[in-house]
């Protein structure tokens, strides 16, 4: 099957839709940077949320379906319509947080509802993209950006979490694993518009609600 999710360049699996309108529980709120911290983003970050992004592909994707996005991706175009899911964004329960680190927005991830055809739509919500750049990576910042995404999931009134993973990334799932998610034996293949690539991916769900 196709993941079918708005996305800045013409890959399907490449989400950006995310929404942001009321505090999460853990996601800071005020505007200025704090050093190790998450917080809801802003308009004015959409280009640094691109631009890791983009970075991100060739670790996160097969050198293939890489270069293609790379090839194709637009780094204003991208930075514009993360400036749109951050002001106007699609509909309810669609957030974007960004990790801060040393005063340098270090990641991002959103949160929404699952789009699953076999989620609930009242219960079920899922963590689309998530990304620490590089440099920043094993500092503590993806513990913490995971953390604030299942606190603001929780506090949008979902008890469930679902994330698509791409099957060989074995970093990712150790890391969520970790964190006390498992797979929950879904999966699927998802392809770039033209059909010249796939992916496999697997489903890992975890139970948000507080023990």
């Amino acid at each position: 099957m196709e993941a079918t999710h708005r996305h800045p360049v013409s890959v399907k699996w490449i989400t950006i839709a995310s929404r942001v309108t009321s505090p999460a529980v853990t996601a800071h709120s005020d505007p200025h940077p704090i050093a190790d911290s998450v917080r809801l983003a802003l308009p004015a970050e959409a280009a640094a949320i691109a631009a890791i992004q983009r970075r991100s592909w060739p670790e996160r994707l097969p050198e293939p379906v890489s270069e293609q996005l790379l090839g194709q991706a637009d780094l204003e175009q991208m930075a514009e319509l993360w400036e749109q899911a951050i002001s106007r964004p699609p509909q309810a329960r669609y957030r974007v947080l960004v990790a801060i680190g040393n005063e340098q927005l270090v990641g991002f991830a959103t949160t929404t509802p699952s789009p699953d055809t076999d989620a609930h739509p009242q219960t079920d919500g899922a963590i689309d993209e998530f990304v620490i750049d590089r440099p920043a990576q094993r500092q503590g910042h993806g513990s913490r950006l995971l953390n604030a995404c299942a606190d603001t999931l929780r506090a949008d009134g979902f008890t469930h979490a679902r994330w698509w993973l791409v099957s060989t990334d074995d970093i990712t799932r150790r890391f969520l694993q970790e964190a006390g998610w498992a797979p929950d034996g879904a999966h699927r293949e998802i392809g770039t518009e033209d059909g010249s690539h796939r992916i496999k991916q697997i489903r890992l769900h975890t139970d948000i609600t507080e023990s």
